[in-house]
C-alpha cells in the first residue's frame, strides 16, 4: 500500500470516528521540493495530523490554515517558496516552491 492510500485510509478511519478533518494534498511543485505532487496530511480540529506536504514551517503553517479550513468549509490554496540561501532558515531545505490545496473532508 502507498503511503498516499495510507493517508486517505487514516482520513476516513479518523471521520469514521467523527473527527472534524481537513485534507491537504500538494498540486504543484516547482524546483526542489520535500514531498512530490499528490502528497497528503490530514489534520483533525484538535490540530492532530498524520502524513506530510513538507516539513519546517511549511508544515505548521498548513496545520494552522486547516484549522481555519475545518471551522468555514471554504476550502484554499496554500503556495510557499523561498529563495535557496534562505530555504534553511525556514524550515525548506529543498529551496523551490509548493502549492498545497487544503480542503475539509469532515
Amino acid at each position: 500500500m502507498s503511503e498516499t492510500t495510507d493517508i486517505l485510509s487514516v482520513a476516513e478511519r479518523w471521520a469514521g470516528e467523527g473527527r472534524r478533518l481537513a485534507l491537504a494534498t500538494v498540486i504543484e511543485t516547482w524546483g526542489s521540493a520535500p514531498r512530490p505532487v499528490g502528497s497528503h496530511l490530514v489534520i483533525d480540529a484538535e490540530g492532530g495530523f498524520e502524513g506530510s506536504v513538507s516539513g519546517g514551517c511549511v508544515e505548521g503553517a498548513v496545520i494552522a490554515e486547516s484549522l481555519e479550513v475545518i471551522e468555514s468549509g471554504a476550502p484554499r490554496i496554500l503556495e510557499f517558496g523561498v529563495a535557496d540561501e534562505t530555504a534553511w532558515r525556514v524550515g525548506l531545505s529543498c529551496g523551490g516552491r509548493i502549492r498545497v490545496f487544503l480542503e475539509r473532508v469532515a
